[in-house]
């Protein structure tokens, strides 16, 4: 058995769980907010109950050294030792990394070269690993990309009809993201139908405040929704998702914004919550949709015919489906969501049941025995995938 430590860095934050591996077991989890200001929020989970404290934390080294002070004081180990290995999430991993990768002087510089694709998340990333490094520089720590799992993608597929040059200069290709999210659900599925994950055509719908739609064939993503950033693809949260691009020197035009300022719209501004007027939950917008608001009404209507046309999109490029997942905040836990997505797509053969469909949250197969393609409902858990990839590639280290 060996402890893993899944970390999650911001730029002001730091999310973890600790997990016991291989039996994939939460021993405890918890966050680090508002780092480097004066009221910085430090909570834990100790059995099964939360503790929190307000303390003054500067940067991320202070904050990983709280951390693990905590783990040994409410003596959920015994010591630091015990501990084999920590994960960290990376949010760009570009054309260098097609898989995760153990940290070393040479990976970081890749990853800070690879900051201009994601100058909001790479950084802050690097700051949670450097940290760990400096606390627990005897422990291997393994880097996961959340655009990793969508190099498996053809030209075809990744390439915009774009000056080919812009793609060999600059790098301006689509990447996808969540991939993490999308793998894990997508072997997952594979346990559930008893079937080899080589054999099946899977759709998987990471379906929350971000949300993206991958198709995966043979156990390898072919096409996503989201490109060359998260921007891309589905109606989400609060960004547009996929927009004429002509619409942005169209809205500087009128409003008299720049251009920084216009993608500011399109990421925090738009999106449910720009289409409902008040909120980007969709907690919130189901609860007036039922009230009769015809804005809350709208919202949902674009939110699940989006989903519907990149769920078809991808069904013909795989030439059929096998099994559609859903997963994340929504995916997981809006019946509402998954049955206005599937009262849709019943000329694929879909025949879904309403009584199980009403069950959220838990891992759960809605099709019925009739149906020719199967609904499954799966958590997703990317804290255990980046938990696996550090046992895998911690193996490898001490190996060599």
């Amino acid at each position: 058995m060996a402890l893993i430590l899944a970390i999650n860095a911001g730029s002001s934050s730091l999310k973890f769980q600790l997990l016991d591996m291989p039996a994939e077991h939460l021993v405890t989890k918890g966050s680090v907010e508002r780092i480097g200001l004066s009221d910085s929020i430090f909570t834990i989970s100790v059995n099964g109950e939360k503790k929190q404290e307000i303390a003054s934390i500067s940067d991320h080294e202070v904050a990983v050294r709280i951390l693990l002070d905590r783990l040994t004081e409410l003596k959920i180990v015994h010591s630091l030792k015990e501990i084999e290995g920590i994960g960290h999430r990376v949010v760009h991993g570009g054309e260098e990394f097609d898989d995760s990768a153990l940290v070393t002087d040479d990976v970081i510089k890749k990853i800070e070269d690879l900051s201009d694709l994601a100058p909001l998340h790479n950084p802050a990333n690097l700051v949670g690993i450097r940290a760990f490094r400096e606390v627990l520089p005897d422990v291997p720590e393994v880097v996961v990309f959340d655009t990793a799992f969508h190099q498996s993608m053809g030209s075809e597929a990744y390439l915009y009809s774009l000056p080919y040059d812009y793609y060999k200069q600059f790098g301006i290709r689509k990447y996808g993201f969540h991939g993490t999210s999308h793998k894990y659900v997508a072997y997952r599925a594979a346990e559930l139908l008893k079937r080899p994950i080589e054999n099946l055509r899977l759709i998987s719908c990471h379906l929350g405040n971000g949300a993206s739609i991958t198709a995966v064939k043979g156990g390898k993503s072919i096409d996503t929704s989201m490109g060359f950033t998260p921007l891309a693809g589905l109606t989400m949260g609060t960004r547009s998702g996929d927009i004429d691009p002509a619409l942005i020197p169209f809205i500087m035009d009128k409003t008299g914004m720049n251009a920084n300022e216009v993608i500011n719209v399109l990421n925090k501004k738009s999106g449910l919550l720009g289409l409902s007027g008040f909120s980007s939950d969709l907690r919130d917008i189901e609860k007036e949709a039922k009230r009769g608001n015809k804005r809350a009404k709208l919202a949902i209507e674009v939110f699940v015919e989006r989903i519907q046309k990149y769920i078809g999109s991808f069904a013909a490029k795989m030439n059929g489906v096998d099994a559609i997942v859903f997963t994340a905040g929504i995916g997981e836990h809006s019946s509402m969501v998954r049955a206005h997505v599937l009262d849709g797509l019943g000329f694929m053969g879909i025949d879904w049941d309403a009584e199980k469909n009403k069950i959220n949250g838990k891992e759960i197969s809605i099709s019925t025995d009739q149906s020719k393609i199967n609904i499954l409902v799966i958590p997703t858990n990317e804290e255990v995938m980046i938990a696996r990839d550090t046992v895998r590639l911690s193996k490898k280290h001490q190996e060599i």
